[in-house]
């Protein structure tokens, strides 16, 4: 349970105050073997967070300055779609992670994201996090390496659905 609360924005976000510690962080399915020099720099970067079902975490073409792993609930991935607004393409919960387009330049996010649930989450700073990874090699292609294996398997879920619409 949180010590104190940080911040409650109107729009109902709230940030605590707590220590993210590493052995949170090793416990989580996307940083699950990560090294133990990765895991301090991340907990330094992290902040406890909850969002409101319907709250927008952020926009497509929106700069990506943040990352989550969502410790509860769901998030729609949405696009805009000319003359049909926001079309949801992926829903992510427990265990993933949101957002990759932080680590690739030009830092804008690929997709939207809205909560469908009530979120808890692990928040990243991402401009932080990129200093590490450029400070520390190792870092970087650990965290290059999952981040590619989310792309490739949110990649071949979309094909998969695609296939499955144009069969329709």
């Amino acid at each position: 349970m949180p010590h104190a609360v940080l911040t409650t924005k109107p729009s109902g976000v709230v940030r605590f105050v707590i220590a993210i510690t590493t052995a949170v962080l090793a416990a989580q399915p996307f940083l699950r073997g990560m090294p133990p020099a990765g895991l301090d720099a991340l907990a330094a970067e992290a902040t406890d967070v909850t969002f409101p079902a319907g709250h927008r975490i952020f926009d497509e073409d929106g700069y990506a300055g943040k990352f989550w792993l969502i410790q509860s609930g769901r998030v729609a991935l949405d696009m805009r779609v000319p003359g049909e607004g926001p079309v949801v393409i992926d829903t992510i919960g427990m265990g993933q992670v949101l957002g990759w387009s932080w680590l690739f330049p030009p830092y804008q996010w690929a997709f939207g994201a809205m909560c469908a649930a009530p979120v808890e989450a692990f928040e990243f700073n991402a401009p932080a996090v990129r200093a590490c990874c450029a400070a520390d090699p190792v870092i970087g292609y650990e965290l290059t390496q999952r981040l590619i294996r989310v792309l490739a398997t949110r990649l071949q879920s979309t094909r998969v659905r695609l296939v499955a619409a144009s069969n329709r």
